[in-house]
């Protein structure tokens, strides 16, 4: 029987949120593979907020995603057709394979996953022991040269990678405090993530809050959001700190980049601001998830997902990053496990 494979193609370039309206869905034959290629079915779908900027017309540290093709995603996949024997049928595979039920893709494009424990569910390959622990662990270590003792700001504090940047910076020895967005999510860090203190950006007035939990002022900024927070954040820096820009989500729905105000106090207290891509990081890979790995086992990495089903779910799931709806890492299953 010939396989049927259901893919979204990219129809249109949102300027704000996404509906199924800027996508084609078609149904088309699956191929075969060919040589040094495997058929895989797509299980996981990652759903980060840089997902949105890669369906604007503008390269960012991925080329825009063309019109015409299949929707860009990121992939846990098991292969069920194989014609290379790196690869045989039955590997759990993370990759690239995109919007997506079944894609055919080249050996060297996907990376099996032969450290997985057996007692670690499978999506969190997809997050935790992947591109969320390896963006928050190295940002904050590589980046961040954290010390003991020195104050660590987190924006997006409960998200999947600035919940766990908190609990990392606690294991390091870091005074922490997290801004995020609502009191249930600043109780969830207190409570889970144990951080030093918590800051609702949504009804707390952030310069104050900052100045009561960070008395001693700021020497690591671990910033996920821009906008006017990383402005008051700079106002509060101490001498040579550090400041790690992962991303700024506030911007990849449409919004406005307004932050900069602060800036000149980087010249004043002699601070560091230096962007980076977890791509940056992949050599460290095994290194990092041998790290991360005890840590999810023993449960001191707190890691929460949040799981959609259905392809038809995915612009849902990206709209709930934008109003901050989701709590920790979102993904959406294609397919069963088994």
């Amino acid at each position: 029987m010939t396989l049927k494979n259901t893919a979204w193609y990219l129809r249109s370039r949102p300027t704000g949120e996404v509906d199924a309206s800027h996508f084609d869905v078609r149904t088309e034959e699956v191929p075969d593979p060919g040589p040094g290629q495997v058929l895989v079915r797509n299980i996981y779908l990652m759903i980060p907020a840089s997902m949105r900027i890669w369906m604007n017309e503008r390269d960012t540290y991925l080329p825009a995603v063309p019109l015409g093709t299949v929707m860009r995603g990121i992939t846990t996949s098991i292969v069920e057709k194989s014609n290379d024997e790196r690869l045989p049928v039955g590997t759990y595979v993370n990759g690239m394979c995109g919007w997506q039920e079944y894609a055919v893709a080249a050996v060297e494009e996907l990376m099996p996953l032969t450290h997985k424990h057996p007692d670690i569910p499978l999506s969190n390959y997809r997050h935790v022991l992947d591109f969320q622990g390896l963006t928050a662990y190295c940002g904050l270590t590589d980046v961040g040269k954290p010390q003991a003792g020195e104050t660590l700001v987190v924006t997006a504090a409960a998200g999947s990678v600035g919940s766990l940047v908190c609990q990392i910076g606690k294991k390091l020895g870091l005074r922490v405090i997290g801004i995020a967005g609502g009191p249930e999510k600043c109780q969830w860090l207190r409570d889970v993530c144990k951080v030093d203190g918590a800051i609702d950006y949504k009804s707390d007035d952030v310069g104050a809050k900052l100045d009561e939990l960070c008395p001693n002022g700021i020497d690591i900024v671990f910033e996920n959001v821009g906008g006017p927070v990383l402005d008051l954040m700079l106002d509060r820096i101490n001498l040579r700190a550090r400041i790690v820009l992962c991303g700024f989500v506030s911007t990849y729905f449409g919004g406005e980049q307004t932050a900069g105000r602060g800036l000149m106090n980087l010249v004043n207290q002699r601070g560091t601001m230096q962007g980076f891509i977890v791509l940056d990081y992949l050599p460290h890979y095994a290194e990092v998830m041998g790290i991360l790995t005890p840590w999810v086992l023993d449960g001191s990495l707190v890691h929460p997902e949040e799981i959609l089903d259905g392809l038809e779910n995915a612009p849902v799931a990206m709209n709930r990053l934008s109003r901050g709806e989701n709590h920790g890492m979102q993904l959406i299953r294609i397919s069963p496990e088994a």
